[in-house]
């Protein structure tokens, strides 16, 4: 589908782009992943399925990333978070169901605890994609090269090549240090809805033990784990976008 263009909501400073589909409610709210954009084939999928069944989609793109201003590398787990809340709030009406891919995951993790500590329980159910909560923590810091950890020392940051962009990913030493402020994975998480994780066992990003992990920290009779067995970090391929819009209405129909 071609996208409506995007409205843009100042959060402290910064241009946030958003683009919002009216509907009806329970509504669907992407939260995509590092360095990827409103715009990417899971976003669309969605949004066309949406548009077809007339619920409500709302989507952003974090500052850095897409549509919206701001530096990426000035970016952190906080600053995506609270530019995220601040898209919720000013954009929705009624239940939503959150969907998040990759660092998505663990921003839509975020916002339910943040939402629910200032009394808004309108989430009412959670998609989570190949989820990567506190990959920083997780991920990152335990395979850290010396060479890496000297960038970071030195300079701040490293880069590293990506599969899926000809720049290299940065890693920043703030967006390390901030994450450890955000993590979601020391213990129980009650997130008060149903989550459905999809999570590829071909991942080479995210292996599916932290997707096991994570199912196991929430509430054994509100979470299902869907594993695919050829499965990738993108989980973009026809079959695994039939499956994402799948869970996705069924996620809507348990929100009803």
């Amino acid at each position: 589908m071609t996208a409506n263009a995007p409205v843009f909501l100042d959060v402290e400073g910064t241009s946030i782009a958003v683009r919002q589909a009216q509907g009806a409610a329970p509504g669907i709210v992407w939260l995509g992943g590092y360095k990827s954009d409103m715009l990417g084939t899971k976003a669309e999928t969605l949004a066309g399925w949406a548009a077809k069944e007339g619920r409500a989609f709302l989507r952003h793109d974090y500052s850095g990333h897409g549509e919206s201003g701001g530096v990426f590398a000035d970016g952190t787990i906080s600053t995506w978070l609270a530019q995220s809340l601040a898209v919720y709030r000013r954009f929705t009406q009624g239940k939503q169901v959150l969907v998040g891919s990759s660092m998505g995951a663990w921003i839509a993790l975020r916002m339910v605890r943040e939402l629910r500590k200032a009394g808004d329980a309108s989430v009412a159910g959670l998609v989570l994609l190949a989820p990567a909560p506190d990959f920083t923590a997780e991920l990152i810091e335990p395979a850290l090269t010396e060479a890496q950890k000297r960038d970071l020392s030195e300079k701040g940051f490293f880069a590293e090549p990506s599969d899926y962009s000809a720049e290299p990913y940065i890693y920043t030493r703030a967006l390390i240090e901030d994450g450890r402020q955000n993590l979601v994975m020391g213990g129980p998480i009650d997130t008060h809805c149903p989550v459905h994780i999809l999570q590829g066992l071909a991942d080479p990003d995210v292996p599916s033990s932290h997707a096991l992990k994570l199912a196991a920290l929430l509430p054994s009779d509100d979470v299902t784990l869907s594993l695919i067995p050829d499965g990738d970090h993108r989980l973009s391929r026809p079959q695994d976008l039939d499956m994402l819009v799948r869970v996705v209405g069924d996620m809507v129909q348990r929100g009803l």
